[in-house]
């Protein structure tokens, strides 16, 4: 399902197959309707999701309707980003971000 902000919704439901089963890396913005840096960095996600599909999935989780998937991966603010590649989270990091930077930190992942 696509979300508000334009990115692929995984839920506690389906997250092992939309993201640890991947073939590509995946980033999953954990997130809250409540939480304003989550929307702040929405547009910059959404645009480095449309540039970057080739090498790069994004999907975003709701912490707040998806508890046990943002418990499992000890998520405690918002936004978290994460990136699952081959099953595990190989890079993370807590808030909102310009695209420049955040392309530069995911290079060295991806």
């Amino acid at each position: 399902m696509i979300g508000t902000e334009g990115l692929t919704e995984v839920t506690d439901e389906d997250f092992a197959e939309v993201v640890l089963g991947a073939e590509l890396p995946v980033l999953v913005k954990f997130t809250a309707d409540w939480c304003p840096p989550c929307r702040m960095i929405a547009p910059v996600l959404a645009a480095i999701a449309r540039e970057e599909s080739h090498r790069l999935r994004i999907v975003q989780l709701d912490v707040d309707t998806s508890p046990a998937t943002a418990a499992r991966y000890g998520v405690l603010s918002a936004p978290t980003l994460t990136v699952f590649r081959g099953g595990e989270p190989v890079w993370s990091v807590v808030g909102a971000r310009p695209k420049r930077k955040l392309l530069a930190e995911l290079a060295e992942v991806v």
